[in-house]
């Protein structure tokens, strides 16, 4: 579906002034901002969190959560989309700081096998990638976790949107950023069918309960639909306002099954931006420019870099978001999207600062660049080059 871009769409007349760093606004003032964006949009349900100094100090939720009207709330389950590959990181480098996994030992080290000698057909495919595809190359024994969480493995978005939905590698792995959820999966299939003895072979959905829900408190997250769920779910809508079931996933994606809340979720937001959890040198790796980003755009996937003087010299891959330097100074961001979801993730080193959208309106996407840019004033988020004039894949 083509997304709006967000450029191209003026939600409010008056342009909104820059915020000093120091200056949060009112939550009387959000809640009319929100207001602005869902008249402006059409958007039907947005839930918002802010944190401040790594603490969330507003959360509310606003509109429905479904056709029939019933409200969307703080505790209502949500689509977290790709915000799932963020969580995953995270996990991943919980398993680093236990010596569990490392950053740049390739993931075959931890396989019994060469990786396409798995019987994908009749195994693994209906939840991992079609891996007897790489046979005839052998650049995937070069592919890293730190390759698949920069987004630099090579491949699509996902194999099956290769024209014969064979699984490809389009160039040397580890050399360039393009969006890959089949890299995810690829780390997934390592984790979960690795060595035990390397104290692998862990379903990944237990791992991030085990890492990141439980000790957030994040009770109603999973990454696998729970029948617990159905009592307070949303529903979404997408581009043309028509209303869409939640999609209950039946099978753990480290490229993006979560469920959560906007309660949960901003839980997990403080404790990324402030290091609680991690190492501090796994979080330091988690936000640092890892792997220069020169593409005009997020999307369509296996770009060609811009000539260098007109890519932004500031915007970088981390592992499991993006990085980049603004008028606050350092921050990283993530996005998630399907045809009825539209996700956001903004963080600022500088106070520990971030915004987390979940909407259940794909329609409210037009609106996130103003509304962030209200909350936290003029930060430098590349929300050109995340969305673009393209249409974004589910992520």
């Amino acid at each position: 579906m083509m997304r709006i871009c967000l450029l191209a769409l003026l939600l409010f007349a008056a342009p909104l002034m820059a915020r000093e760093p120091g200056a949060l606004p009112a939550g009387s003032a959000i809640d009319r901002q929100v207001e602005k964006l869902m008249e402006h949009t059409g958007a039907r349900g947005v839930a918002i969190a802010v944190i401040d100094r790594g603490k969330v100090i507003y959360i509310k939720a606003y509109g429905d959560r479904n056709a029939k009207g019933d409200p969307l709330r703080t505790d209502t389950v949500m689509y977290g989309a790709s915000l799932t590959k963020t969580v995953f990181a995270y996990t991943v480098m919980r398993l680093v700081d236990q010596h569990r996994i490392d950053l740049d030992t390739p993931v075959a080290a931890y396989l019994d096998k060469p990786l396409p000698a798995y019987d994908t057909e009749a195994i693994y495919r209906d939840k991992y990638g079609p891996y007897k595809d790489l046979a005839d190359d052998e650049r995937w024994k070069k592919i890293t976790p730190r390759m698949v969480l920069t987004h630099s493995t090579g491949f699509l978005n996902f194999y099956w949107l290769e024209p014969d939905h064979k699984l490809r590698i389009h160039f040397e792995p580890g050399s360039h950023f393009s969006y890959s959820g089949e890299g995810m999966i690829l780390l997934q299939f390592a984790i979960e069918n690795g060595r035990k003895s390397q104290h692998l072979g862990v379903d990944v959905g237990d791992l991030v309960q085990e890492n990141v829900f439980e000790p957030l408190d994040m009770k109603r997250s999973s990454l696998m639909w729970r029948a617990d769920f159905a009592g307070n779910l949303a529903d979404g809508w997408n581009d043309k306002g028509e209303p869409q079931p939640h999609d209950r996933r039946s099978k753990v994606r480290a490229a993006g099954s979560m469920d959560t809340t906007i309660d949960d979720l901003s839980k997990f937001a403080a404790a990324l931006v402030s290091g609680k959890g991690l190492s501090p040198a796994s979080r330091m790796e988690m936000v640092k420019p890892q792997l220069h980003i020169g593409t005009r755009t997020q999307f369509p996937t296996v770009q060609k870099d811009l000539p260098v003087d007109q890519q932004r010299k500031d915007l970088y891959a981390g592992l499991g978001v993006v990085v980049f330097d603004g008028p606050q100074g350092h921050g990283f961001f993530k996005g998630g999207h399907d045809e009825q979801t539209g996700n956001t993730l903004v963080c600022i080193e500088a106070h520990e600062r971030c915004v987390l959208i979940l909407a259940n309106d794909v329609r409210a996407e037009a609106g996130f660049a103003d509304l962030v840019r209200f909350i936290l004033g003029d930060t430098g988020v590349p929300y050109e080059w995340e969305y673009g004039d393209q249409a974004g894949k589910s992520n």
